[in-house]
């Protein structure tokens, strides 16, 4: 009875039970349909249907997720328009139309078979996918849990093929007449599921889900045109777009994108970095606008997000995200996508040099977007700017310019040598920053400098308000700069600059402290003694797992030691290899020049606004403090048109 279901049988009776082991059939069916059991076993094959759910499980988790795969496999196709139809938020229907190659009836057919796919051919094939689509699981699975239409005909084919399945199973095939690509058409999504279509959410939610896929899919292919209708209302259409730049104002505004600075990262190894990141102090309180794309996949990597970081550094605030369109372009044999059962994260065979590319690339493009700030205040004006010949004490520019007594404060500003390691670290720990006074004793010669350098400067400070920010007048319209802000910047990078020439001073402990650490951090650690050496932290092995530390640097307080350096590892390894001596530092650095910056109410003379102007604009970052808020806010002419209702 068993010789047709097996090629090779083999029996043995032991005890009262007939054991009997089949090593090789000829065909799942025929173990399903094998009936001959002497007692009941333990495991057995799931039914057909239930199997295709729980894969369909992996693949659909909700309606955005049935959209995603859909028009996946129509970018695959080689569509260049997708239009897509929505009910319900997706639960009721979802239909993807696209102008793809289409297919052949039996190629349609085929489809629905589970691992059936055009993407690969052997498993040297999964090692380099290009495509988005590989696995021939998304179409099956999908058709297994939902009331499923497919439609389908080839360029200059006289006709088209239409196959129609309920829950996994193939109800009607015969000819259509659509247009040529391919039409699909998914409705009760989770009809046969109902412990499913349970934990879908509301339609509303689902509907933003859905339109935050699509504009994933837009973003990743500017020069596929999408449209989406809720409901048989239009939501959005964008078209066939030229560039990334005209894609991001068709679906966030120019305002955005003015906001935006692009990147064109140096190649490094087969890395090629491009794309648009927000400009230092544009950020987000969640990752909405944080989308990174590798081979034009929508990818969440939390490799990548340390790195985004990392490439800001003090641009950013504490608790924020930067807004990023990010492009990278790797070999993709170096990439493994097939990771993650929704292909949503990937892994890199050269994480390092993958992160190094991606900060690089931040970093240079925002050094790059200094000089486009300075442009801004070094444009011409519109026209000549002339200021009176009056003594400097009086300063009255267009508004009056506070005149402060000779008991305030003046500017204050790090002197301009360091004799050795030993007055850094006295300035540092003392928290006393040198404050030299503004030469004024000529009234007449100052009015008068003060008029060629307004006319060389092109821009004209207009006045204090507040006694916090500075109102000044460039090409573009109006400039407000933030004095506490902007003298913070200043100081941090001159002190920061200082300490990586003269050493980080370090304090030596009391007593060394040993402490213990997993193998992956000793390792680290031995790999990067150098690094922390130059940081100013005196460590050395003290045994397996085991380490000594006898030194720290000084300007840090630290009470427990052990916790302080797994709180150094874990920042450094996110940080990467090229980051600063004084990182460790910069923390502390900052909160000392935020203590001795002038602050709000603190009325500064002309030429000190004039200085500090001056000095903010050669910083490496001028727009934004150390913790990331900016320094300058500019309001164009056209916006100021706009508010009075000159312009619409």
């Amino acid at each position: 009875m068993l010789a047709p279901l097996a090629r090779n049988t083999n029996f043995a009776l032991g005890g009262s039970d007939l054991e009997f082991s089949i090593s090789r059939f000829s065909s799942q069916s025929a173990i399903r349909n094998l009936q001959f059991e002497y007692k009941m076993s333990r495991i057995r094959l799931l039914p057909e249907a239930v199997a295709s759910q729980v894969a369909a499980g992996e693949v659909v988790e909700r309606p955005a997720s049935v959209l995603k795969e859909l028009i996946e496999n129509s970018i695959d196709a080689g569509a260049r328009k997708i239009d897509i139809l929505i009910r319900r938020g997706g639960i009721s229907l979802v239909r993807v139309v696209d102008d793809g190659c289409g297919m052949d009836r039996d190629d349609a057919l085929l489809s629905l078979e589970r691992h059936a796919t055009s993407k690969i051919r052997s498993a040297a094939d999964l090692q380099a996918v290009a495509t988005l689509g590989f696995r021939g699981e998304a179409l099956p699975s999908i058709a297994s849990v939902s009331r499923f239409r497919l439609t389908t005909r080839e360029a200059g084919a006289v006709a088209g093929t239409e196959i129609v399945v309920n829950g996994g199973k193939i109800d009607i095939v015969r000819d259509g007449g659509e247009a040529p690509g391919t039409q699909v058409e998914v409705r009760s999504l989770f009809y046969n599921l109902p412990a499913r279509r349970k934990f879908l959410r509301s339609e509303n939610t689902e509907s933003r889900n859905i339109e935050h896929q699509i504009h994933l899919q837009a973003i990743g292919h500017s020069r596929i045109g999408f449209s989406l209708l809720r409901d048989d209302r239009m939501l959005f259409q964008v078209p066939s777009a030229a560039t990334l730049g005209d894609r991001i104002r068709d679906l966030y505004g120019i305002e955005l994108l003015q906001r935006l600075v692009e990147v064109n990262g140096t190649p490094s190894r087969n890395i090629r970095v491009a794309g648009f990141i927000g400009q230092a102090g544009l950020s987000r309180q969640t990752r909405s606008q944080q989308l990174v794309f590798v081979n034009g996949r929508a990818t969440e990597s939390g490799l990548l997000t340390a790195a985004l970081r990392e490439g800001y550094h003090t641009a950013l605030m504490k608790g924020q995200y930067p807004v990023t369109f990010l492009f990278l372009k790797i070999d993709p044999g170096s990439v493994d996508v097939n990771v993650h059962p929704a292909k949503r994260e990937v892994r890199f065979r050269d994480p390092i040099a993958v992160r190094e590319a991606v900060v690089r690339s931040i970093q240079q493009t925002l050094e790059r977007g200094r000089g486009g700030w300075q442009e801004k205040f070094r444009s011409p004006l519109t026209r000549p700017a002339a200021v009176p010949e009056k003594r400097t004490s009086d300063l009255k520019l267009r508004p009056e310019i506070p005149v402060p007594e000779e008991s305030h404060r003046e500017l204050p500003h790090l002197a301009p040598a360091v004799a050795g390691i030993a007055t850094v670290a006295g300035v540092v720990e003392s928290g006393r920053l040198p404050t030299p006074r503004v030469d004024s004793t000529d009234d007449a010669l100052a009015a008068q400098r003060s008029q060629q350098l307004t006319v060389q400067q092109q821009f004209q400070i207009i006045g204090v308000l507040n006694k916090l920010y500075v109102l000044m007048e460039n090409a573009d319209g109006l400039v407000l700069v933030d004095q506490h802000a902007a003298h913070e910047r200043i100081l941090f990078e001159e002190l920061r600059r200082r300490m990586e020439e003269h050493g980080v001073p370090t304090q030596k402990l009391l007593l060394p402290h040993t402490f213990d650490v997993p193998p992956r951090d000793g390792d680290w650690i031995e790999r990067n003694l150098s690094i922390l050496q130059k940081m100013g932290i005196g460590i050395e092995s003290f045994g397996p797992g085991t380490f000594k530390i006898d030194s720290l640097p000084g300007f840090l307080s630290v009470s427990d030691p052990a916790q302080f350096m797994r709180k150094v590892i874990d920042d450094l390894k996110s940080a990467g290899s090229s980051t600063s001596p004084m990182r460790l530092g910069e923390e502390m650095i900052a909160k000392t020049v935020c203590r001795h910056a002038v602050k709000a109410n603190d009325p500064l003379r002309y030429p000190e606004i004039e200085k500090l102007i001056r000095d903010l604009l050669e910083c490496d970052l001028p727009y934004c403090c150390p913790h990331g808020r900016p320094t300058m806010i500019q309001i164009s002419l056209t916006e100021l048109e706009k508010k009075f209702g000159r312009k619409i």
